[in-house]
């Protein structure tokens, strides 16, 4: 591990520091991408240093937006989700893979209207909102997304129309969404390889995470450049993966699917690895101290 690896056996009583080179990105950093599940609370248990972390921000004057490849909830539903947590959110906080998905098919395909979408009501709800009807009969796309209300019938029947040749577009890669309950809950791309094997065919596109249209989307909502952003969160090859192709500084936590044995021979090299998002909050007011000093 690089001197800028937390390991596993640090003193818990020392504050972490940074190295010459990250302390000067740090001081740059403006803004956060911050991953939802894994990276600040795991299922329905916030983790308890998330709160101060985000109040740190806030008082260092660093912006965040809430990115998630979750397209099971809207964004008004996650803020509610937010909320119940004890987090407050603005919609214009969130982004998901499903807002990357929208710009993408307004893009590429400006046609189309008719979409057949495998997800929940508020993925569905989103799509409607963005222009597109949603229909089971001559779709001119169909979407995939993480669809925590599957029956055989709609997957059938997707199955139907990317045989027929119809875009098939993902909204993300993720094989499992993560919980703190005694499951396994299959995400949107276990959805997509089920279909992949039945029909012969891989998805046109994939957005979300590591895809880097779902970065270049909060860099243009809010006016950032690459130096100013950085992307935190529990995922190799998702937050970590995107953050580096992207050219953003990449910071992984281990509180969800990343552990530290994870890191050894791995395709993705983050810039920071840390326990979790406390400690790299006491990095970043650590960096800005240094500057008032």
């Amino acid at each position: 591990m690089s001197p800028n690896t937390l390991r596993t056996n640090q003193q818990k009583t020392k504050p972490p520091r940074a190295d010459d080179g990250l302390r000067e990105r740090f001081q740059q950093l403006r803004h956060l991408a911050l991953d939802l599940d894994g990276t600040l609370y795991l299922g329905g248990t916030l983790f308890k240093f998330t709160p101060r972390f985000l109040e740190s921000l806030t008082q260092m004057g660093i912006g965040y937006t809430f990115f998630t490849n979750n397209s099971s909830r809207s964004a008004k539903q996650y803020v509610s989700h937010l909320s119940e947590m004890g987090i407050k959110a603005d919609i214009d906080m969130i982004y998901s893979s499903t807002h990357a998905t929208i710009e993408y098919l307004h893009q590429t395909y400006p046609d189309a209207r008719r979409v057949f979408a495998l997800g929940t009501p508020g993925f569905e709800q989103e799509l409607a909102e963005a222009g597109f009807t949603i229909s089971a009969t001559r779709p001119d796309l169909v979407v995939i997304g993480f669809d925590t209300n599957l029956t055989y019938s709609r997957l059938s029947r997707a199955a139907y129309w990317i045989k027929e040749g119809k875009p098939f577009i993902a909204t993300h890669p993720d094989l499992v969404c993560p919980t703190d309950r005694p499951l396994v809950l299959p995400d949107c791309g276990a959805i997509c390889q089920l279909l992949t094997a039945s029909t012969g065919r891989k998805p046109d596109a994939v957005l979300g995470k590591p895809n880097v249209t779902m970065l270049n989307g909060v860099l243009e909502r809010n006016g950032l450049t690459r130096e100013q952003v950085a992307m935190v969160g529990d995922r190799l090859y998702t937050d970590i993966a995107m953050a580096n192709n992207a050219g953003v500084l990449s910071v992984l936590v281990l509180t969800g699917e990343t552990k530290a044995a994870d890191l050894n021979g791995a395709d993705y090299s983050p810039d920071l690895v840390i326990e979790h998002v406390g400690k790299f909050g006491a990095m970043l007011r650590e960096a800005r101290e240094v500057v008032g000093s």
